[in-house]
């Protein structure tokens, strides 16, 4: 990949606190796009030890992290310190119809601007519909989506909408890479898929001008989900976090 593509950012990929390799990717695209900090929003949070913003938050974002089930949402409740204004959770069903009344009432309780710089989506189901929805309301400038590798580019497939959906860990979950493009065609350029993969990462058309253009038949990756198991040293856990976040607790609040 290095040789054909050097400038791919998936070559640049490494794990702190995501599934595989997806904080490396993160953070050269956000660093070709002088992103270094903003907000983020990620549905399908899980229980924050891993997943595509934890690292984020370290290096000094703010967002919303959003999951439905509710044992993930209370590890984290137990284990991170109040921080409205730097993280904040909610427990929620996300769907088309909701997400965009969902995401306006949560970014107001974390003081930002009704806007988002970079968007990670995984939720094992709708997450096409719901990303379209999102982006029908804001135009975040960093999509970090999961895609149904099990497809092949250019073959396009999703699964039929349903706000109720439950993913009973087959194959019928998501929307393939072609899928995807089609439906971000116009608006989204694709950059690369992580070598897992599991995530395709796209930018905001109008600054896609810092990637080199490549088809995205190149950049589809096979599932490779085995990736998705190595470690970045010993178990992951939230204590780093919660450090930081009574960190920016204790600066905001200031001199008592």
């Amino acid at each position: 990949m290095t040789q054909a593509m050097p400038d791919n950012p998936a070559a640049q990929g490494f794990k702190v606190y995501s599934q595989s390799d997806e904080d490396g990717v993160i953070e050269t695209i956000c660093n070709r796009l002088q992103l270094y900090s903003g907000t983020f929003v990620e549905i399908g949070c899980g229980d924050g030890k891993e997943n595509n913003t934890h690292y984020l938050i370290l290096k000094g974002w703010r967002g919303l992290w959003i999951d439905s089930d509710p044992s993930n949402v209370a590890v984290i409740r137990a284990s991170l310190p109040d921080a409205p204004r730097v993280l904040q959770v909610s427990e929620s069903l996300v769907t088309t119809e909701n997400v965009a009344g969902l995401l306006h009432d949560q970014l107001a309780l974390l003081g930002a601007p009704q806007s988002v710089d970079l968007l990670s989506v995984d939720i094992d189901g709708n997450d096409l519909p719901v990303v379209l929805a999102v982006t029908n309301a804001i135009s975040p400038k960093v999509l970090i989506v999961e895609y149904n590798a099990k497809f092949p580019y250019p073959f396009a497939q999703s699964i039929e909408y349903d706000p109720g959906h439950v993913w009973k860990a087959d194959d019928y979950h998501g929307a393939s890479l072609g899928a995807w493009v089609q439906a971000l065609e116009g608006r989204y350029q694709l950059i690369c898929c992580n070598l897992a993969g599991t995530n395709a990462f796209f930018v905001r058309n109008d600054l896609g001008n810092q990637f080199a253009p490549v088809h995205p038949a190149e950049l589809y990756q096979p599932a490779r989900f085995y990736l998705t198991v190595l470690r970045a040293g010993h178990s992951p856990s939230l204590s780093f976090l919660a450090k930081h976040l009574k960190s920016c607790s204790e600066r905001l609040r200031g001199p008592q």
